[in-house]
């Protein structure tokens, strides 16, 4: 049996899509970061058959969840402080991301100046559905 011991304060990040916890590592930027952090991949669950877990040993002002409404709005994130868990948060899609999807128009702005923010509003929230905030390119997510 897998024992991964608790957390004092931080996050638990619950509910992943099985095979996402990487990709969540990679976008929330743990890896430059100098906080215990662990990967629970495929664990079982009667909910979803199997899911990842991400938990993080943190100050809680620390780490931009933002990104994780985009990616995955089915995540279940736990507030932990002095071992409980004091608040749990369900995400939503944001209105707006910015330097998470690249626009793949070659006429957009952002492909002519470097440097400028790739920005997306969200038009669509029931379709997933973004589009670029200077020419409107379309992107629909995948999750």
């Amino acid at each position: 049996m897998l024992n991964i011991s608790g957390i004092h304060e931080g996050y638990v990040l619950d509910h992943i899509k099985a095979g996402m916890s990487m990709e969540i590592y990679k976008y929330l930027k743990l890896g430059e970061m100098d906080w215990p952090v662990a990967i629970i991949k495929n664990a079982k669950s009667n909910k979803m058959g199997k899911k990842d877990i991400i938990k993080i040993e943190c100050p809680v002002e620390k780490v931009d969840l933002d990104i994780l409404g985009f990616l995955d709005d089915k995540i279940t994130v736990n507030i932990i402080k002095d071992d409980a868990i004091v608040e749990k948060k369900r995400l939503h899609l944001p209105e707006k991301v910015t330097n998470v999807i690249q626009c793949k128009n070659p006429r957009c702005i952002t492909s002519i100046e470097q440097g400028l923010n790739q920005v997306f509003i969200l038009t669509d929230p029931e379709k997933k559905v973004y589009r670029c905030k200077y020419c409107e390119e379309q992107r629909k997510l995948r999750f």
